[in-house]
């Protein structure tokens, strides 16, 4: 039977990729900004949030982002006048 206080350790998960060079990479990196500044290669569109032009790109996606910006509204509405019921409720039971 095994005690509670002596649990084994889980094993660690070490992940070391295969085909990465650190200095090949910054090498490339390094040759793509210069060939930007003498002007060989185009500039690149820098797109920081993936998420929003994903969304931008689906229909449906856009849609419940849409909805859900206007159901957020909504819900604060409901859960105004569900305060004030019980607002009321608690002032009519217990102080009136």
């Amino acid at each position: 039977m095994k005690s509670f206080f002596n649990m084994p350790k889980p094993r660690g998960f070490k992940h070391s990729p295969i085909y990465f060079s650190p200095e090949k990479d910054a090498l490339e990196k390094r040759i793509n900004k210069v060939k930007r500044e003498i002007g060989d290669l185009p500039e690149e569109d820098y797109k920081p949030d993936l998420k929003g032009a994903f969304i931008d790109q689906t229909s449906h996606a856009k849609r419940r982002s849409e909805n859900s910006e206007k159901s957020s509204a909504s819900r604060n509405i409901k859960l105004a006048i569900a305060l004030a019921v019980l607002a009321f409720v608690f002032y009519y039971f217990y102080i009136a």
